[in-house]
């Protein structure tokens, strides 16, 4: 087997968010406290994970940091955008989810993080700026009204601008905001790069999203793009060219945190004892800066889109069409204020075993979305940087673990299932390591 060769992690890195709400400004809180010693890292692969690595006599048990070259915390460098001015001390006291005393201990370095202007589009994110929905921006801490063309020379600047003046070597993207309006894929703009530059520099404001802005500056600087959110962005072919030829990892999309994550754990279980499904009915409540973003029904599809794909795949409807042929699938998502952060969602599962004797399954997960996406965030800002530098360009299917719709190629088929997606995950470790990846995939 040839070994990728993983470069050393010398070195700042740069970490850039766009959108400083709830999970960004959680996640960066969790980092500076996790290298200061004063907080534990719980639910990061990265840094609690052990695997075994070698088999027979040579089996061993490592942490992840000692199979591969992972930067180091304190060597990371915290950077954002947003159409709100709070720096990340104001943004962690305001969206709630972490109690004062546990800001507090990082207040100087979160006061350093001071956003910058956003390249924003209204129309991608209606509620946002909606009084009805909470807190409106005053002003609206966003680029001047330009082209999009315009706008992705900006941020390329920003971007620049920032490695140097924090002297990174490396430098990542993070779309930590919004979930926009839904933008099917359209191969006029979208089918190749010099079709979407195109696009760009006719301003197309219908095709084009800002988060696809932010993915075509942050490519052409060299930076691995993180797409945390449902949006139609980097899983199409045009970015799939640039990653290429630019040499960029890119990785989405939409953190896999709550209730997918719980689904994407039990249909497994149906599959593999056979249990056949007649139907899932899944239901939330949210009370966040995007639930009511959400709540606008074009950016709820978009998430809807998101969430009702993994049953499909899971469940192998073509390979059991008696179990699983006709599944009926709804998800709703409702925003509802006094829950701030702290979710909540239902599902009710209509199962039948032997003979076909119904059953059901109810789940009620009480959960916090910023506090289970933090950890995502912290290992996906990890591997993307060990991916670039192992030189692996384009869609990076082996973090698969953290997304609710995996990205692949237009040929490939996602993996939903979660206990395979972890195989793919300590697979490409293992080869990343200078191991054999033995787990064998179906």
């Amino acid at each position: 087997m040839k070994s990728v060769k993983v470069k050393p992690a010398h070195g700042k890195l740069g970490v850039m968010c766009v959108g400083l709400g709830g999970v960004a400004s959680t996640f960066i809180v969790g980092t500076l406290m996790a290298r200061k010693g004063l907080a534990v890292p719980v639910g990061a692969f990265s840094q609690l994970g052990k695997m075994r690595v070698g088999r027979g006599a040579e089996k061993q048990y490592k942490a992840v940091g000692e199979i591969i070259p992972l930067a180091d915390l304190n060597d990371v460098v915290f950077g954002a955008w947003d159409v709100f001015t709070d720096n990340a001390y104001e943004s962690a006291l305001y969206c709630k989810v972490l109690k004062p005393e546990d800001i507090e201990p990082v207040r100087d370095e979160l006061e350093r993080i001071k956003p910058m202007k956003a390249c924003f589009d209204k129309d991608f994110a209606q509620n946002l700026l909606n009084p009805e929905y909470g807190r409106t921006p005053d002003p609206v801490w966003a680029m001047p009204a330009d082209t999009r063309w315009n706008y992705a020379q900006n941020l390329r600047k920003d971007i620049q601008d920032f490695r140097k003046n924090n002297g990174c070597d490396r430098v990542i993207v993070f779309w930590i905001a919004s979930t926009e309006s839904y933008v099917p894929r359209n191969e006029q703009v979208h089918g190749s790069l010099a079709q979407f530059e195109q696009a760009l520099k006719n301003d197309d404001r219908v095709h084009i999203a800002p988060s696809m802005v932010y993915a075509y500056a942050a490519l052409q600087e060299g930076c691995p793009f993180i797409m945390g959110a449902p949006n139609v962005c980097v899983d199409i072919p045009a970015m799939f060219e640039l990653s290429k030829q630019k040499n960029v990892p890119i990785i989405g999309k939409d953190f896999k945190s709550g209730q997918t994550m719980m689904k994407s754990a039990l249909a497994p279980t149906f599959r593999t004892r056979l249990l056949g499904v007649n139907g899932w009915f899944s239901t939330n409540i949210l009370g966040n800066r995007d639930g009511a973003v959400i709540d606008y029904p074009t950016n709820f599809e978009t998430k809807r889109v998101s969430k009702s794909s993994s049953l499909e795949w899971i469940l192998d409807q073509d390979v059991y069409p008696q179990l699983y042929s006709d599944v009926y699938h709804k998800v709703k998502i409702n925003f509802y204020p006094p829950r701030n952060d702290n979710k909540e969602s239902w599902d009710n599962i209509d199962i039948f075993g032997w003979m076909g004797y119904p059953m059901q399954i109810k789940v009620n997960f009480l959960c916090r979305d910023s506090i289970l996406a933090a950890p995502i965030c912290l290992d996906l800002m990890l591997f993307a940087d060990v991916a670039l530098r192992a030189g692996l360009a384009g869609v990076q299917e082996w973090l698969s673990f953290y997304v609710k719709k995996p990205m692949t190629y237009d040929d490939g088929i996602p993996c939903h299932d979660l206990f395979m997606e972890f195989a793919m995950l300590k697979n490409k470790i293992r080869e990343l390591g200078g191991y054999e990846p033995d787990q064998e995939l179906d």
